[in-house]
Order: structure tokens, then sequence, then C-alpha cells
């Protein structure tokens, strides 16, 4: 699933950093923490793999 937002791509990201082992799980927060937890490897990296370009900084809900 590809990400919607680019603060929803930098969060995946940092969930998949934690994953391979590169960074701390005791670092992450909020979004990243619970795509960490609930995601996994494979799809993180789709959703850390989208492209930010015409992506708006956050996805507002209606």
């Amino acid at each position: 699933m590809p990400a919607k937002s680019q603060a929803q791509q930098m969060a995946a990201g940092a969930a998949l950093s934690a994953k391979r082992g590169e960074k701390k799980v005791s670092e992450l927060e909020g979004a990243a923490k619970q795509m960490y937890e609930s995601m996994d490897e494979q799809e993180l990296e789709k959703m850390a793999s989208t492209r930010q370009k015409g992506k708006p900084e956050h996805n507002r809900k209606s």
C-alpha cells in the first residue's frame, strides 16, 4: 500500500529502519511505532519507497 502523505512515508521509513535493526525500537514514536508493531518488513518497504513528490505533508481526515 503506497503512502498517502509525506509524513506517512517518513514514519514507514523509520519503522523499516527499526525492523532491519538500523535504529532502536525505543526511538520510535507515534505512527512509526504503530507501523513497526503492526506491519511486516515487506509492507513497510512498499510504503517507505513511495515518492514524496506531489503528496501532501499530512493527510487531512474528513
